[in-house]
């Protein structure tokens, strides 16, 4: 739509300097808008081919009119064309933009229009030249871009510099519709020659189409050198060009890596005056400048000149009008987060006005918290003792949290920020007293055992608490320091009591907190314990809150010891810089300063389609690769979308922690009575599988569980590893960390891949180790060597409230694009949630690709060793641990490692030959020769895709070793 819009304004401008439209003495001309007469085109083609000049002047008026305002006047081309030929400079320019309009729907017709642009680019006058060889460019028709490169070669080394300046937009132009005709007419050369043009204006011309070029291409980096002289001859011209000239220069500075220190010193100092300009967006590109170069120079004293220099001008776009101050503001935020120094003693600046809009005051607001410190502190909470009076709620809201933040990143100032929010909450104001009894749980996991007396004005507000978010903070309240608060259980009862009626995120805080007073309360609490677990397993829908229901069952009625180490804890510190954006991230942010990705705070490739993303997309360092992927479209899938594949309930659960894999598996039927759910009525089952943990909670591990718990289904009867055939599974490996919570706004993802039913499977725990909710996940995989894409949308139970870990059993296919990766397992993956997009390498254990239809027959395996040639085999030497061939076979057996046939050779070693099969198809033979009392064996492994032996080997070593 804005380009349409653009286009419309374009031709009525065009239209209104051709014509005088508007301008005075020619308001008459109006009336070409006006007409509404049937037979309208054929009266304009006859006047169109009247003889009289002035007549076919008036006709082409009328056309451009009727076609500005969105009527379809394309069958006139032939007639509008036939009056090119003529020395009107103001015909001349309509019939131009006619053309530019309808050339391609008639692009036959417009090669007649061709000798007459060549001859116009050889006119005496300038104007004339730059008209002919911009509507050329303008016309994007594949055959008329043909006959372009001659007249633009000459109008690039016209005498005038108009013609140059409007020849060097051009060439972007045509490199847009075609770039190897440009490439290959050394256009691209001439542009970088111009860059050292003597007028101003055809640089800062040059500058733009070279960026205009490089973005989409930057392989044409290689032909565009800028190097030191041409760097001393833009900064040249920076002083004499137009203001949007000076930000294609700088813009263009920005992409320059000085040689050295000293001559970044020199581009500053060169481009401070900039940052007095009167335009916000000159001041801005010059700041980006300068943020970039800063990190290049050493010398402290340059720097914290340079600092005290940007603070006044970042300070006067502020009294700009209320769109450009919230633009500025978001860079603001970007250059604080960077170097907070820049702006510490400007903190007045970011106070709140009365007549600010609410996005003014909210961006307001979150720089004077990242600005506050001990030196300013009493002048913050002053300010945000104001604001939590105002009348807009979501401001009031904001303030209030912000007194929390100030607690928590000024530890001096945290008693003060507690006394204010107290103050606050004695105003009884609805929304103010959750917002802080939201807070004032931070503050309590900020400073343990220091601010507990208050919890007794905060129990006293129970009943104004109807926001989940509250509510739910207020549980944690109750359950962490259940032990002072008298009345622990009433409180728990009253929420209890509408339990069904609960958001999700008060359910399992309530959930948490009855099973924390029961560990520390156990005789009083028996009743309470047993009834929240009823509800949570028995009773409720959520698959989130019945497997935490679960899971605290178990722990209760196995180990109570270990209940208590789990449940109560020491919990982590928080922090206030969880709000933070990514080191990378923003540097890449900064680097894009003036522009709408620090708006957004987003990179360009997240919203610029074909964008290619700046910063790699690995984040695990223990990959080595030089080559970073744009993440592909084909295969994203975020909450709630359909999945593209069915994936059977009992392939649900599992993961790492097989304990978890069998409390998911109560839902389903299981094949004996001994692993049936439990189908009792509400009020046996609790204290059936509960056993007798209430009369003792200094019960040590037991080794057996109790009769009636083992008759439940979840007492220690229940034979945890007997999931396989044979006695083995699938092999699992242990959680790898894919994304730190430093580096991910304090998102955690920990994973492993795991191969269950005949299917593969992604297991995670996503863990929110920052202070705000985390939610809208989706998941995304890059294009690798074997195909692998989510099966289905990752269905993350949002939001996953601070300090709460979600698990996640992620189903995959081998249906994806496919794009040959080193090493061959590597796969690349893009995790979004509301917050940002995280980026990551992981390693797909290649056993878990390993398909079930790999076993060869016995008769073929002999022929088809022997067609697989010599050169295509490697050996290798094994470590087995003392495992027997039976154990050897079953561990094959288990992970899609086929044995084909067995046998005893001359020499008494054992030989095993086997057989496994790639999700791609890919065959590989072996044979393993054992020989008694030896701790390894040799391994044989032959294949036509040589590039999977060394992963083929890995995973026999991880089976057989572990």
């Amino acid at each position: 739509r804005i380009q349409i819009l653009f286009e419309l304004n374009m031709n009525f401008n065009a239209f209104r300097d051709a014509t005088g439209v508007g301008k005075s003495g020619k308001m008459s001309d109006s009336k070409y808008f006006n007409t509404q007469k049937k037979g309208e085109i054929y009266e304009l083609k006859n006047e169109l081919n009247s003889d009289k000049k002035e007549k076919k002047k008036e006709a082409v008026k009328k056309v451009i009119a009727s076609m500005t305002v969105g009527k379809d006047v394309s069958g006139l081309f032939t007639d509008v064309t036939m009056c090119m030929q003529t020395d009107n400079l103001e015909l001349k320019k309509l019939v131009y933009l006619y053309l530019i309009n309808y050339a391609k729907t008639q692009p036959d017709l417009a090669i007649l229009a061709v000798n007459t642009f060549v001859k116009d680019c050889e006119d005496p006058n300038p104007l004339i030249r730059a008209l002919a060889v911009r509507t050329m460019g303008c016309i994007r028709v594949e055959k008329i871009t043909e006959y372009l490169c001659e007249p633009l070669r000459k109008c690039l080394k016209d005498d005038d510099p108009y013609v140059r300046k409007t020849a060097a937009v051009c060439v972007a132009k045509l490199h847009d519709i075609s770039a190897a005709r440009v490439e290959d007419q050394g256009f691209l050369e001439t542009l970088g020659e111009l860059l050292c043009d003597s007028n101003p204006m055809v640089v800062a011309n040059a500058v733009a189409a070279i960026t205009e070029i490089l973005d989409t291409n930057p392989n044409a980096a290689k032909q565009v050198k800028i190097d030191t002289p041409t760097v001393n001859k833009l900064l040249t011209a920076l002083n004499e060009c137009t203001e949007w000239g000076q930000i294609f220069i700088l813009d263009s500075l920005n992409n320059y890596n000085p040689r050295d220190e000293k001559e970044s010193i020199s581009i500053c100092e060169r481009i401070t005056p900039r940052l007095a300009h009167a335009n916000a967006a000159v001041v801005l590109s010059a700041v980006k400048v300068l943020m970039k170069l800063m990190d290049q120079i050493a010398n402290v004293e340059f720097v914290q000149m340079l600092q005290k220099k940007l603070a006044p001008p970042l300070v006067t776009l502020l009294s700009a009008e209320a769109e450009i101050q919230y633009v500025a503001l978001r860079n603001i935020n970007l250059i604080v987060q960077k170097r907070p120094d820049i702006l510490k003693h400007e903190i007045k600046a970011f106070f709140v006005k009365y007549n600010d809009p609410i996005y003014v005051k909210l961006e307001k607001l979150d720089i004077m918290i990242r600005l506050s410190a001990q030196a300013n502190i009493n002048q913050v909470l002053a300010e945000l003792k104001e604001y939590a009076t105002e009348v807009d709620v979501d401001f009031v809201r904001k303030a209030v949290r912000a007194i929390g933040r100030c607690a928590i990143k000024v530890e001096p100032s945290a008693e003060r920020c507690v006394q204010t929010l107290l103050e606050l909450i004695q105003t009884k104001v609805n929304y103010v007293v959750q917002e802080a009894i939201v807070v004032i749980k931070d503050i309590f996991r900020k400073y343990p055992n220091k601010y507990e007396c208050i919890i007794s004005t905060l129990c006293e507000n129970l009943d104004s608490l109807d926001e989940p978010e509250a509510r739910a903070a207020m549980i944690w309240i109750v359950g962490e320091y259940a032990e002072r608060i008298d009345n622990a259980d009433e409180i728990l009862q009253s929420f209890l009591d509408g339990f069904h009626d609960e958001n999700t995120q008060v359910q399992l805080q309530l959930l948490t907190a009855i099973v924390k007073l029961f560990l520390k309360k156990p005789q009083e609490t028996q009743e309470l314990v047993q009834k929240v677990l009823s509800l949570a397993t028995q009773d409720s829908d959520n698959p989130d809150l019945r497997d935490r229901g679960y899971i605290y069952w178990r722990l209760l009625s196995t180990d109570p010891a270990a209940a208590k180490e789990v449940v109560l804890a020491e919990k982590p510190l928080i922090s206030e810089e969880t709000d933070l954006i990514e080191p990378t991230l923003l540097d890449e942010l900064v680097g894009h300063i003036s522009s709408l990705a620090s708006v957004y705070h987003r990179p360009p490739s997240a919203f610029v389609e074909g964008r290619v993303p700046v910063r790699k997309i690995a984040i695990n360092r223990n990959v080595e690769s030089d080559d970073t992927h744009e993440i592909e479209d084909e295969h994203v899938y975020a909450d709630g979308e359909d999945a593209a594949a069915q994936i059977p309930p009992d392939t649900i659960g599992g993961g790492e922690n097989l304990l978890i894999g069998d409390l998911l598996s109560l839902d389903y039927p299981a094949p004996t009575p001994a692993t049936q759910p439990v189908t009792n009525t509400m009020n046996q089952p609790v204290a059936d599988l509960l056993g007798d943990i209430f009369s003792d909670m200094s019960v040590q591990p037991q080794t057996s569980a109790p009769a009636a718990a083992t008759a439940g289904g979840l007492g220690g009867g229940f034979d945890l590893f007997s999931l396989g055939m044979g006695g083995y599974t699938n092999h699992v490996a242990p959680h790898q960390t894919m994304l730190d919570p430093a580096n991910a706004k304090g998102l955690e993802v920990t994973a492993t891949f795991v191969r269950r039913n005949n299917a593969i499977f992604m297991d995670m725990n996503i863990s929110n180790r920052a202070m705000a909710n985390m939610g809208g996940f989706a998941i995304q995989f890059n294009k690798n060597s074997f195909g692998i894409t989510p099966g289905s949308a990752l269905n993350v139970q949002s939001p996953i409230t601070p300090g709460t870990t979600a698990s996640v059993s992620l189903p995959l296919v081998t249906t994806g694009a496919v794009m040959k990766m080193n090493p061959l397992n590597r796969v690349q993956i893009a995790m979004k949630n509301d917050i940002d997009v995280f980026y990551f390498d992981c390693i797909v254990p290649a056993y878990v690709l390993f398909k079930a239809e790999g076993c060869m027959e016995r008769n073929q395996f002999p022929s088809t060793w022997r067609e697989i040639p010599d050169d295509k085999e490697q050996k290798y030497q094994l470590a087995i641990n003392n495992k027997t061939q039976a154990q050897i076979e079953g561990i094959l057996k288990a992970n899609n490692v086929f044995v084909v046939a067995t046998r005893q050779s001359n020499e008494g070693e054992s030989l095993i030959y086997i057989s496994l099969m790639f999700t791609n198809n890919i065959l590989v033979l072996g044979e393993l020769k054992l020989r008694s009392g030896l701790p390894s064996i040799e391994v044989s492994l032959k294949t036509h895709a040589m590039d999977v032996i060394p992963e083929v080997y890995n995973s026999l070593r991880t089976l057989l070793e572990s």
